[in-house]
């Protein structure tokens, strides 16, 4: 098989079998065997002998192994082995009591253990400081349960191979709606959930008319005030505009093609949005690779039905391989066999024909490729029902009076992050996010990626030089580069420069022929404003589209790194002016440090880092400061250790004359993967030692200027690698290390 250098590592990293030690059992060839003999086994189910059962295992293998169609990470992880968990994706319920609430939190924890994602509405509870009968007391409301519900994601943390995430949605005309709409304006806070507003299409039409909407308490089922419904919209906007949520859910368009409307109301959708599901199910995701399916530019037909076909029953026997951790979630699922059948490697396969990503020919083959994909897969479905019945709750479907299915649904949209990075093609239906890459290896040295089509084409044209190269390692983009040729500036647009009508109208092309939602990003630059995001709104409401989500660059608080290797600061840091102390010079001209007096005095700073509290202790001598102590609340391990090395390093530095300044610029901006924390907004145990130098200087009235180090570039770094990260398909996802936030 070929795999890229980048995907063998995202592999290893992620996915490939480990021993206790630690060491690596499989390779990636002995994954996906270890994957296509559990999902095939499921064939025995219905009458295959061995033997058929062997050549389905081997169509499923060759499938997979060249990387036409994988599914969802947790497949590829978990099946043929003890977790045997195989959903990305599932959605609870949220019930009006505190049993109902902590039941459900009992049940998330187990999914997250599991390496799934859920999805939850807090609609249906009471509003704040609405009455408690039992209790004779007022409710908290649903914020409140939803930062309890982020708490324990925190803890959990899905076992270290895939991290919680979360869906919280609230309906429109819930009465604490405008707390839910700024919870996330704090950026230290709701960390571990992506949030959206269930919009009814009552809510969108006050707000074409300009007029004011119903609330409605869900305890009494009584109208509790009314607000103006354009106000709320601006708010949502404006949330969206500062932090990227909250997004919005169409909840009357999701039950409109809600398939069993009889078994249940869809109240939620999966942490990117893409799948609507009832309470109590999940669903099994796969994506067939697009950029595979071509022929002499032109797409290879016969091939993407073959492929079509195969992973619906590829999908369809994971549902029967699934180990379930609820038996409500086991029910409902095999009630209704949801699939979602997906794609990736869109943008590459625009490349390889010629066709712009922003233009009306791309527009109309998104249409005929996945109208073709679910037709194709419905025929499957309908075959597989021949020979096994249709789902089970087919008599309470829409679909009743058509010809059997197995699975009320066949298509959707994910998001394709990492599965996308081992296929080695563009994520979804996104645009190219960057034509060059930096890439971290191993041993840390930076690696320049070029997208391979791009210079394929250029050479084709001979235009592609050492100094085209070197441009677009620079920028990652060629929309600049003078004297390049205009019909390929527009054939390799970046997500940014796409504009926004642009990705809209390409989401709601897709989701034209898609039986649930469509996971997408509508990328803005730094300059879009609020306005900008509610027009978007209402285009995504007007053409059609279940969801929309946007990301506007540079909007989540400190963020370093973008495309390209070119890094533009909105404000230059200011100059730190260099002071040396009288210190004394050893033999050989060096710096001596000035010796310890035997008093010194100074302050000790508390703050809260994602390993507890760390006490730091500035002291002074006469001159200036002296020493640095840092001690973390617990003692002994890692964290301990470094922060005693970085205190050393610290001190020595101070007491050579190095300007606090200067130290202060080092240490503060490093992060680690745990989550920003307390009101100093604590990145690592290196950024509270910063903070707390800047903290006692500033007591004396020194200040440092901008920081270089968290001044340049408005997109975030990687939590894990530190490389650039993309807000692509509703998911922070990093195209170097295979880290994804969902």
């Amino acid at each position: 098989m070929k795999l890229s250098d980048n995907a063998l590592a995202v592999l290893e990293r992620r996915y490939l079998a480990r021993d206790d030690a630690g060491e690596l059992t499989e390779r990636p060839q002995d994954m996906f065997r270890r994957v296509a003999k559990n999902i095939a086994s499921a064939e025995s189910n219905y009458g295959m002998n061995k033997k058929d059962i062997k050549k389905i295992e081997n169509q499923f293998y060759n499938l997979m192994v060249s990387l036409d169609f994988l599914p969802n990470s947790p497949t590829l992880m978990n099946a043929g082995r003890d977790i045997q968990q195989l959903s990305a994706c599932f959605v609870l319920p949220i019930g009006d009591s505190m049993e109902s609430i902590f039941d459900t939190l009992k049940n998330a924890a187990l999914i997250h253990k599991s390496g799934g994602g859920t999805g939850f509405s807090f609609s249906r509870l009471r509003p704040k400081n609405d009455f408690v009968m039992s209790t004779r007391g007022v409710s908290s409301g649903p914020i409140s349960f939803m930062k309890v519900f982020n708490a324990a994601t925190e803890a959990i943390k899905q076992g270290g191979t895939r991290r919680g995430a979360n869906m919280g949605i609230l309906r429109v005309d819930h009465p604490d709606i405008l707390e839910f709409i700024a919870c996330k304006e704090d950026l230290s806070v709701m960390t571990n959930f992506n949030i959206s507003v269930a919009i009814t299409d009552k809510f969108m039409k006050a707000v074409k008319a300009e007029g004011e909407y119903d609330l409605v308490n869900p305890h009494s089922g009584k109208k509790q005030g009314t607000l103006n419904a354009g106000e709320i919209f601006d708010k949502i906007s404006a949330g969206a505009w500062k932090t990227g949520d909250p997004g919005m859910v169409f909840i009357d368009k999701l039950n409109k093609d809600n398939p069993t409307p009889k078994i249940g109301e869809i109240e939620s959708t999966n942490p990117c949005g893409e799948q609507p599901l009832l309470p109590y199910e999940s669903c099994n995701l796969g994506s067939i690779n697009l950029s595979n399916m071509m022929v002499d530019s032109d797409v290879d037909w016969d091939r993407l039905k073959e492929v079509v076909g195969l992973a619906v029953r590829f999908l369809d026997d994971v549902i029967d391989m699934n180990k379930y951790p609820l038996a409500e979630i086991e029910e409902m699922t095999k009630g209704n066999r949801k699939i979602g059948l997906g794609i990736m490697g869109w943008a590459d396969m625009l490349l390889q024909m010629g066709i712009p990503y922003e233009s009306a020919d791309s527009n109309k083959l998104a249409k005929k490729i996945m109208k073709f994909i679910q037709e194709e897969g419905r025929k499957a479905s309908q075959e597989l029902a021949k020979d096994r019945g249709a789902f089970p709750n087919y008599p309470e479907s829409i679909y009743k009076d058509s010809k059997p299915v197995r699975n009320a649904t066949i298509t959707t949209i994910a998001p394709t992050g990492t599965i996308s990075m081992i296929a080695d093609c563009s994520s979804g239906i996104e645009p190219i996010y960057s034509i060059a890459y930096v890439k971290t290896v191993m041993d840390n040295d930076a690696l320049h990626y070029i997208h391979p089509l791009f210079e394929e084409i250029c050479r084709d044209r001979g235009i592609y030089t050492d100094e085209l190269k070197e441009a677009v390692v620079e920028s990652g983009s060629v929309s600049e580069i003078l004297g390049f040729p205009a019909d390929l500036k527009e054939l390799f647009m970046t997500a940014h420069e796409v504009s926004p009508e642009g990705h809209v109208h390409m989401q709601a092309a897709f989701q034209k022929h898609t039986d649930n939602a469509v996971s997408k990003t509508v990328n803005l630059n730094n300059n879009a404003t609020k306005e900008d995001i509610a027009k978007i709104y209402v285009m995504a409401y007007d053409t059609g589209c279940r969801g929309i989500t946007v990301y506007r660059d540079g909007c989540r608080g400190l963020q370093v790194l973008e495309s390209g290797t070119k890094k533009e600061s909105a404000a230059e840091p200011q100059a730190v002016q260099t002071k040396l102390f009288d210190v004394q010079i050893d033999a050989n001209g060096k710096l001596k440090p000035r010796p310890r007096p035997m008093m010194t005095q100074g302050a000790t700073h508390r703050m809260i880092t994602g390993c507890g509290y760390l006490y730091v202790t500035i002291n002074e001598d006469e001159k200036d400061l002296f020493e640095i102590f840092a001690r973390m609340g617990k003692t002994g391990g890692c964290a301990a250790s470094m922060t005693e090395a970085i205190s050393r390093l610290t001190s020595l530095s101070l007491r050579s004359g190095i300007d606090p300044l200067h130290i202060i610029e080092q240490l503060k901006g490093i992060r680690c993967p745990e989550r920003t924390l307390g009101p100093d907004k604590i990145l690592s145990c290196s950024d509270a030692i910063g903070k707390s130098i800047e903290k006692h200087q500033a007591t004396k009235g020194k200040t440092a200027g901008n920081m270089a180090k968290i001044d340049h570039g408005f997109r975030p770094e990687c939590p894990e690698c530190g490389s650039p990260i993309e807000f692509i398909e509703g998911c922070l996802t990093c195209k170097s290390c295979g880290f994804s936030k969902c």
